[in-house]
């Protein structure tokens, strides 16, 4: 019964955070302007009138270098708390982060050998 008391205050904030964000959004839609007009339908973009399709493809190339870059950065977050606390860690501490950077490796040959790292 105490564990279902402690998630009660969780449980108010949960409610009172909903009914004012509730109450915020309906105060917001009475009082608001609503005179659409031709001009404010329009598409907006830096203030010039949009050229081209709005669907442009792009090539999946610059998601697949963003995608690696983020992996690489992420291993540079994972490296750092273990290179503080090196000593503490001892001999399996050192292998567990030598099959890290193994498969980390493994990824960046991969991708390497797809040709992802090309900037063209």
């Amino acid at each position: 019964m105490q564990t279902l008391g402690s998630y009660g205050s969780i449980v108010a904030a949960l409610v009172v955070g909903v009914t004012c964000l509730g109450a915020g959004m309906f105060v917001s839609w009475i009082f608001r302007p609503d005179r659409p007009s031709t001009v404010k339908l329009e598409p907006y973009e830096c203030g010039e009138p949009p050229v081209g399709p709005a669907l442009v493809r792009f090539r999946t190339y610059f998601y697949l270098f963003a995608i690696v870059f983020v992996i690489f950065d992420v291993e540079a977050v994972f490296l750092l708390p273990w290179a503080v606390a090196f000593r503490g860690f001892g001999l399996f501490g050192f292998a567990e982060m030598l099959v890290f950077v193994g498969i980390l490796l493994l990824g960046l040959a991969y991708a390497w050998r797809k040709g992802v790292l090309k900037w063209q």
